[in-house]
């Protein structure tokens, strides 16, 4: 954003590389080449602002929000109110803090081409922080007073100060757990249901990481257990919820949760699923179980967007809590997730640290799976004394237990997104370039000018995505429910950005008319808009119908009319077309909104490598949102960039937790 027309091009700084490897960049604009009527620049800012302004590297909200500040608090020092621009700026890219010392090797631009911002006037971080320090915007230190201050310098981080109270908070509430009391168990019950329920660990080929992962759980306050998709988190969950009703005592009341419907949905229909393979006596003590969203779970609280009914003062009654997909989980969420939680109740947080993380601000689950610490003797004695842990393995850090054997696909895929994860390129392309079924790589002659009527390859994409819309319509056309939201998930397309070239935008347009050509849209006696067949994609909360942001559904044809079927775990819900708001078709959506989600098949477009949207994460988070196939659209240069550059995002809490 904000880079000259024909600038000049050059190469990447190390120091802002996750790997090897080298792509475009765009120089910053120079002042006299700005527009004063363009939105994007603070036509008011002045000094280090207007030049950071007109790089690129801050919006004019950065901007005004920094001066305001200024303003208020009487501090006119620059490079204070850059700093305060810079914090701002980064709780829109997902940090909750700036390293004044590394910023200025971190930043990777506003629009949809990284910015080249080594040669920006960039302040020497050990005045800037001193400056920052002496600010009157700025508290410093792990204390209240001076109060009213907006900001907060703590361990060298500069922060938002209501930021650093979230990332405190935390802190405080998990230290807490992990000193209490440990729940009251019955080991000789608890290894019994072991037994049970996942077997004897004697013969046994390596660690049964399930297992362990049941019984850390039955034995701690806060587990975490992480996993890639299809490592077997929600079978573990559904025998872990059974150990516990095994237990003496009145059965536990269990609540189960998500950061989204969708989300929510998959985790009541996954447990269900797993719940019916479980012997007879635990599969009657567990019941049926329901799941709902984070949001729902707390409360909406009128009037209040970050406040919700159950908080430190209305605890929530359930004894056991189990939240899935917890990297789409910000840090403001988990905090207010964890002052509702009562005290002596289980909490396990299961998700997959290497997926994207939340939309909003922080990457609790990341800094959670990944920080520092050291065993616990008592826990580490009981786990061996039940035989969850071996005598040669490592004792648990944390509660963290990582599942790390693929159930829901193997072969390419599944050594596809291995690859992706350790940062190992040339061995992605090799799998992608290596021909096997499950896998195809697509390399337009000229990504610049992805067309679907050109490059070899998408030919077949459109057979796929035909034939997916067909089974739907026919499907929806029959009264047939479930065979319908089936069809919905047999195939997707993935889109790192929202518009351009490589966006859901232009990619949805591109299928509707390729429906449109193969007579799959509304007939002679269908409404235009409430059509059996039309997939949709809720995009607002709608919290009577209980219908969320994500949250996928198909118009369906059956007795009664038309109506609009949502999958939800067991039962599908029908619901008139009349009442639905906030609604879209669904041809295509971004990675990020396809977490929680699982297709038979996926074809990923891949974003150009000038994009600083292409990670780490977002490749690995869109491949393994297949079942049975995988298509990648892109370059092997997209290809490279992606699996060099993981997400950094700026936090205190893995090293707070650590410390």
């Amino acid at each position: 954003m904000g880079a000259a027309r024909g600038a000049r091009r050059g190469p990447v700084p190390a120091a802002r590389r996750g790997g090897p490897v080298t792509t475009a960049v765009t120089t910053v604009r120079p002042p006299a080449e700005t527009d004063p009527h363009d939105p994007r620049f603070a036509r008011s800012a002045s000094g280090l602002l207007h030049t950071f302004n007109v790089a690129g590297v801050l919006t004019a909200a950065d901007v005004h929000v920094a001066v305001r500040l200024g303003r208020l608090g009487g501090e006119r020092d620059d490079t204070v109110l850059l700093a305060v621009a810079l914090v701002v700026r980064g709780i829109r890219h997902g940090s909750v803090c700036v390293d004044l010392a590394a910023v200025s090797r971190t930043v990777l631009g506003e629009g949809d081409e990284l910015l080249d911002v080594s040669a920006l006037p960039w302040p020497e971080p050990g005045a800037w922080r001193a400056a920052c320090e002496r600010s009157p915007l700025v508290a410093v230190g792990a204390v209240d007073a001076p109060a009213g201050r907006p900001l907060r310098m703590a361990d060298g981080l500069l922060y938002l100060d209501r930021y650093w109270r979230q990332e405190e908070q935390v802190r405080i509430e998990l230290r807490a757990r992990a000193r209490a009391e440990p729940p009251a168990v019955d080991l000789d019950r608890l290894r019994a249901g072991l037994a049970r329920l996942f077997g004897e660990p004697a013969g046994q080929q390596g660690p049964d990481r399930q297992r362990l992962a049941a019984a850390v759980s039955a034995l701690r306050r806060v587990t975490v257990l992480a996993g890639g998709p299809g490592t077997g988190k929600t079978t573990t969950v559904a025998r872990l919820l059974a150990l516990l009703h095994d237990q003496p005592g009145p059965p536990p009341r269990i609540a189960l949760a998500a950061p989204t419907g969708k989300a929510a949905a998959r985790l009541a229909e996954a447990v269900r699923e797993h719940t019916a393979d479980l012997p007879a006596p635990d599969r009657a003590r567990l019941g049926t179980l329901s799941a709902s969203t984070l949001h729902r779970l707390l409360g909406r609280k009128p009037g209040s967007s970050s406040r919700f009914l159950h908080d430190r003062l209305n605890r929530l009654p359930y004894d056991v809590i189990v939240v899935d997909e917890t990297s789409m989980v910000s840090l403001t969420l988990m905090a207010r997730l964890l002052e509702a939680v009562r005290p002596d109740a289980r909490l396990v947080l299961v998700g997959d640290p290497d997926q994207l993380a939340s939309v909003e601000a922080g990457a609790v689950l990341g800094d959670l799976a990944r920080a520092p610490g050291t065993p616990e003797p008592a826990l580490d004695s009981t786990l061996r004394e039940i035989r969850a842990l071996g005598p040669g393995e490592a004792p648990i850090v944390r509660g963290v237990v990582t599942l790390d054997r693929t159930w829901r696909f193997g072969g390419t895929i599944a050594a596809l997104a291995r690859a992706v994860q350790s940062g190992d390129a040339d061995a992605a392309l090799g799998y992608l370039r290596g021909g096997a079924d499950d896998l195809v790589f697509v390399e337009p002659a000229d990504a610049t000018a992805l067309d679907s009527r050109d490059p070899a390859g998408l030919e077949e994409l459109r057979a796929d995505v035909v034939a997916a819309a067909r089974a739907l319509s026919e499907a929806a056309r029959a009264g047939e429910i479930e065979a319908a939201l089936r069809a919905l998930d047999e195939h997707r397309l993935l889109c790192g950005h929202r518009r351009g070239p490589y966006g859901v935008s232009r990619w949805s347009a591109e299928i509707e008319r390729w429906l449109a050509d193969a007579g799959l849209g509304p007939g002679e006696t269908d409404d235009a808009e409430w059509y059996p067949g039309r997939a949709l994609l809720v995009t607002a909360n709608d919290y009577d119908l209980a219908l969320y942001n994500g949250d996928t559904g198909v118009v369906i044809r059956d007795g009664t009319g038309v109506r609009a079927a949502f999958a939800r775990g067991g039962t599908p819900e029908l619901i008139p077309t009349g009442r639905l708001a906030g609604v879209q078709s669904v041809h295509a959506m971004t990675v990020h909104r396809s977490q929680g989600s699982q297709f038979t098949r996926v074809t990923v477009v891949l974003p150009p490598a000038e994009s600083p949207l292409l990670t780490r994460e977002l490749l690995y988070t869109a491949v393994t949102r297949a079942r049975s196939a995988v298509r990648v659209i892109g370059t092997e240069q997209a290809v490279r960039i992606a699996v060099g550059r993981p997400v950094s995002r700026a936090s205190g809490l893995r090293g707070r937790l650590g410390g």
